[in-house]
């Protein structure tokens, strides 16, 4: 045990070294290849403005995304309906998606519980 966490250290020491020499330079390419989307200068009303412009366009996206909603919705109904014309192939991609919802909505579980398995700090 302790000679793993030796690994881990010293694995740990390289990363921080690896950032402290390359993170600037990585900091400065990607500001760089992105300077078109840099409001100059960033003031508080600046920042206001474009939080506003922000929450009513996805609040003006909201019909849209309703509309796609129920023709999902829609279509998962008449799968289900015409179940007996699946293939097993569409069952099992079915199956791992809904397992795959599970074991995020697990991990989202364990991670709010302050990563214990068995429950809550009381």
């Amino acid at each position: 045990m302790a000679s793993k966490l030796k690994q881990l250290q010293s694995k740990a020491t390289l990363a921080s070294e690896f950032l402290s020499k390359h993170g600037t330079t990585y900091y400065k390419q990607l500001l760089e290849q992105n300077k078109q989307y840099i409001q100059e200068p960033a003031t508080v009303e600046k920042c206001n403005e474009l939080s506003k412009q922000l929450f009513y366009t996805r609040l003006a996206s909201l019909p849209s995304r309703n509309e796609s909603f129920w023709k999902e919705l829609n279509h998962v109904k008449d799968l289900w309906k015409n179940r007996k014309d699946l293939h097993v192939e569409q069952v099992g991609i079915a199956s791992l998606f809904g397992l795959e919802c599970f074991a995020w909505f697990c991990a989202g579980e364990i991670i709010g519980r302050g990563f214990t398995f068995t429950g809550y700090y009381v």
